[in-house]
């Protein structure tokens, strides 16, 4: 089941992304859609909610050709490359050389502060919808902060400081051309964002696609692991509350496994059948009629896989990242992981060697085809967001840094490996520092191309070398899919130059950037 974005939810939201009307020959026009007129029935507020879902996808939006808003996150890791070299924009950010003109990050910035645009005017106006039953706006207000967490949870990792805007703005609002705000005040508004959303009586699951309880507490328990590492460094107070905050989601799991659960097969992780469910915690929607499924740059470069033929891969995996992967892990077993060397003529005919690794995790076998059956070409899968998986990663590591290693720390990382059909070594032969690292190779292993080893990076900084199966340190680590270190400037991104020349008051540039 999919949550109903369709076109009379985005014109509800367009109307909302306006500033104002401006009069027209002096006359009122009764007809007219306002912000003031619009939230007055129960059914504006749902248009209105559903708004803020749709803008969410600008993630898969096309950043010029070739490329995908969402490719500005894998680029900078050092795990993937491309077969493509079109794209000058993303080509820099393989290369560690994009600066605040980068079609990339200009589209990151204006697509999150669009979703905050949204759920600020849900958030102010809903409240006084009357009448209206009050589960129902209580649920709708929970999304709507749990949205506007979700956007500048994001926004305040890739920035820094950053404007902090939680009311509706016109051309005549006083913070119109806002100042950046601190990064402590920031991540306050996004844990009170998430605690309201927390007592918003949503359901754990909820298979529509709408934002359930267990998204909210595993946003929360990210939002304090990261508070731990850099750049604010609140250290294992903050570990205990991401451990805390996971266990939450693992004990009702526990008890409630038909709910919440790893699912048996990798495939799972990209079907259609299995959306909303059981794993995959929440996820951006999608609808082919509407709005179909953007990660097509991770398929193989011109290799016919698919119903349509071929693609131009401009994602695909580095080998040396690849290899890393230990002996019979089943992440890299041919057509069962996470990677294919093999596929089908056109999608459902012969089987062909594609002549190296690509990531299979968003391929849509309904839509591109399967041995013997062809293709839909409707390609509906949705874009994960949180999973299960990173639930259990998170307590296991946030649990060993708060205090000690624990059965149940131990427990989750086991999971993880199980799946993987990998052994893992006896608990008594951790140390903490061993527990720490064989977590965070499972999350580079388990979690890759979904748009979070590169925050693992920054607020660990740490990066996983793969030559020496160990970490680096941040800064002077060597990428190796462009032969680049990294500098202390790209623990955040540049803000982009075209708003910092509309808005003054945005300056200066992060460090290391041309202004």
């Amino acid at each position: 089941m999919k949550l109903n974005i369709t076109g009379k939810w985005l014109l509800a939201g367009a109307l909302l992304l306006g500033t104002g009307c401006s009069k027209f020959l002096e006359e009122n026009n009764p007809s007219s859609l306002t912000s003031e007129s619009f939230y007055t029935i129960p059914e504006h507020a749902e248009a209105a909610i559903a708004s803020v879902y749709a803008e969410t996808r600008f993630i898969g939006n096309a950043a010029a050709i070739f490329s995908g808003n969402w490719q500005m996150l894998e680029a900078v890791t050092g795990t993937s490359t491309s077969e493509a070299s079109e794209n000058t924009n993303l080509n820099n950010l393989y290369a560690l050389s994009y600066d605040g003109n980068n079609l990339h990050v200009v589209q990151w910035w204006n697509g999150l502060y669009r979703v905050i645009a949204q759920a600020n005017q849900v958030i102010e106006k809903v409240p006084g919808i009357n009448p209206m039953d009050e589960v129902q706006k209580k649920r709708i207000l929970g999304e709507a902060h749990f949205l506007r967490a979700w956007a500048y949870f994001y926004a305040v990792r890739l920035w820094g400081d950053i404007p902090l805007i939680t009311k509706p703005q016109t051309a005549s609002s006083e913070d119109f051309m806002p100042s950046r705000t601190g990064q402590e005040e920031i991540y306050k508004v996004i844990v009170d964002d998430l605690i309201t959303a927390e007592a918003a009586g949503l359901s754990w699951m909820d298979v529509s696609g709408r934002v359930p309880l267990a998204a909210v507490k595993a946003e929360l328990a990210r939002v304090y692991l990261t508070m731990a590492g850099q750049p604010l460094k609140k250290g294992a107070a903050y570990y205990k509350l991401a451990a805390d905050k996971s266990k939450e989601i693992i004990d009702y799991a526990n008890a409630s496994p038909g709910q919440i659960n790893l699912f048996p097969t990798y495939g799972d992780l990209h079907s259609v059948a299995q959306e909303n469910k059981t794993e995959l915690l929440f996820s951006i929607q999608y609808l082919a009629d509407v709005e179909a499924n953007p990660m097509l740059h991770l398929l193989p470069n011109n290799k016919p896989v698919t119903v349509f033929g071929g693609w131009t891969g401009t994602t695909v995996p580095t080998r040396s990242f690849y290899n890393t992967y230990e002996a019979g892990d089943l992440r890299v077993k041919n057509r069962e992981g996470f990677f294919y060397t093999s596929y089908y003529m056109n999608g459902s005919g012969a089987l062909f060697e594609l002549g190296a690794p690509y990531i299979f995790k968003y391929f849509n076998t309904t839509a591109f085809g399967t041995a013997g059956i062809p293709g839909t070409g409707q390609n509906d899968l949705n874009l994960m967001q949180i999973r299960y998986a990173e639930v259990l990663l998170m307590y296991a590591e946030a649990q060993n840094e708060s205090g000690a290693i624990n059965q149940a720390a131990y427990d989750a990382l086991k999971r993880i490996r199980d799946r993987a059909q990998l052994t893992t070594p006896a608990i008594g032969t951790f140390t903490q520092q061993t527990f720490r690292e064989a977590v965070w190779k499972e999350r580079w292993h388990e979690l890759c191309y979904e748009g979070i080893t590169w925050f693992d990076m920054v607020r660990l900084t740490k990066v996983y070398n793969e030559t020496t199966d160990g970490f680096d340190d941040f800064v002077g680590h060597i990428n190796k899919n462009s032969n680049q270190p990294l500098q202390a400037k790209h623990l955040l991104f540049p803000l982009p130059r075209l708003e910092m020349q509309n808005n003054p008051n945005l300056k200066p540039q992060n460090p290391g950037y041309p202004q």
